[in-house]
């Protein structure tokens, strides 16, 4: 196996991707990590993905793995839940560029319902193997949603029928599913009927060369720099509906009364108007609440920023609905920045409680309070959470581990699907 396709498309996919914008978050970062670590290992990568507003068509990142941007639906950015309009034309089009260009791919390897979707017609077409990760489930994010909206309104805004029966399309056809936690394995095989042997469980990774831990006078020295004081809370991702912030707003007065020094830096969104609306609307929560002037509100974190933002302060907290993993809480960990994070979501599963993390039910808001409260109560507890926690992220999700277990995958599912043929054909 030597030339893999990658496709991720939506969001703003780039060899330096625009967190924080749009469906630009975890996903993104985790297909340009895996993208890299397969162009080190040798392999060659074209990651493909939409080509919109002034994009150029390629991003060559090297001689093994470029970026490469395949025109459809306009010039204007879609959202995801609405790449159902148009994944047609990007089968037809990325199907007339690789003949055009003569390219010759090994495997698919896709990322999210959409690219599945459409990596599944594109790599029966070239009569190639297809291995996919679906990052998170319709399934699942319908049912946990379902308290929280009217029924009618989520699925005008999400489409989760229409994604549901395209991911069952997905997971039945294609070569294998590479699920990031044991819940999405558990949930292929009983809602969306995955044989077992078709799939297992990798989690993501972090990149060991930027999320460390540092004494703690660097820290101090870098705090002053990002305006983080040495109680703080710091929670950082897109502003999303079930990432929670709202839920965490309703921690604070527990964290306050317990720890009345304490701050939290909402680090949350980006600049579109669809984000800062979402911000304006936790402000009012926060005031409501009475804890808006415990709030220190950031926009996007510039990547290059982004582990020393971690290592400045004392707790991080990710408090979602649902996650499917959790990327952002084991970059923090690695850092050596003790983690709260919720039992919504597959890293609760892989943590020793009180050892390498702490977690809480962001619906029950005392709780989840009383959990970021501890760190700061307890030194001592802080100190032991940041070492082991640092050790735990490290040891458990390097990248470069990761890309050749997934390599091993993408080997079996080659081998497999040229047995079958040689079968079909004698």
């Amino acid at each position: 196996m030597k030339s893999i396709l990658m496709i991720s498309l939506h969001g703003y996919v780039g060899a330096n991707a625009e967190l924080g914008k749009p469906d630009t978050g975890g996903q993104v970062v985790y297909v340009l990590e895996l993208a890299e670590r397969f162009s080190r290992l040798g392999k060659k990568v074209d990651l493909v993905t939409r080509q919109f507003e002034d994009q150029p068509e390629y991003d060559i990142v090297d001689d093994n793995y470029s970026v490469w941007r395949i025109p459809f639906g306009g010039k204007e950015f879609i959202r995801k839940e609405d790449m159902h309009d148009h994944l047609k034309k990007f089968v037809t089009n990325t199907l007339a560029a690789i003949k055009k260009e003569n390219k010759k791919y090994d495997i698919v390897y896709t990322h999210y319902w959409d690219a599945g979707w459409a990596g599944q017609k594109i790599a029966e077409e070239l009569g190639i193997s297809h291995v996919h990760t679906p990052h998170s489930l319709g399934w699942w994010k319908r049912h946990t949603m379902g308290s929280d909206m009217d029924e009618k309104e989520m699925e005008k805004t999400y489409r989760f029928k229409e994604r549901i029966r395209k991911e069952y399309f997905v997971y039945q056809m294609c070569n294998f599913v590479i699920a990031t936690t044991l819940p999405q394995v558990d949930l292929l095989t009983k809602q969306y009927d995955v044989l077992p042997r078709n799939c297992g469980m990798i989690p993501p990774g972090i990149d060991e060369n930027r999320f460390y831990p540092v004494p703690s006078k660097e820290n101090d020295k870098v705090r002053s720099k990002y305006d983080i004081h040495p109680n703080d809370i710091l929670s950082l991702g897109r502003m999303a509906h079930n990432k929670g912030y709202d839920l965490l707003l309703q921690s604070l007065p527990t964290v306050l009364e317990l720890c009345p020094e304490a701050r939290l830096v909402a680090a949350i969104g980006g600049d579109s108007e669809q984000d800062q609306q979402g911000i304006e609307k936790l402000k009012t929560l926060a005031g409501e609440l009475g804890v808006l002037d415990k709030i220190k509100w950031k926009n996007y974190i510039a990547d290059e920023d982004l582990a020393n933002v971690y290592r400045s302060a004392n707790i991080f907290a990710m408090p979602s609905r649902y996650e499917p993993f959790g990327m952002v809480a084991i970059e923090a960990m690695a850092c050596g920045t003790p983690s709260v994070v919720t039992v919504h979501g597959g890293l609760y599963d892989l943590i020793d409680f009180g050892n390498q993390a702490l977690f809480a039910d962001p619906h029950r808001p005392i709780e989840f309070g009383a959990m970021l409260s501890m760190p700061l109560l307890y030194p001592k507890m802080r100190n032991e959470l940041s070492v082991e926690g640092a050790r735990f992220a490290r040891r458990n999700f390097g990248w470069t581990g990761i890309a050749k277990r997934i390599l091993k995958i993408f080997d079996n599912s080659i081998n497999q699907q040229s047995m079958e043929s040689n079968i079909y054909t004698n």
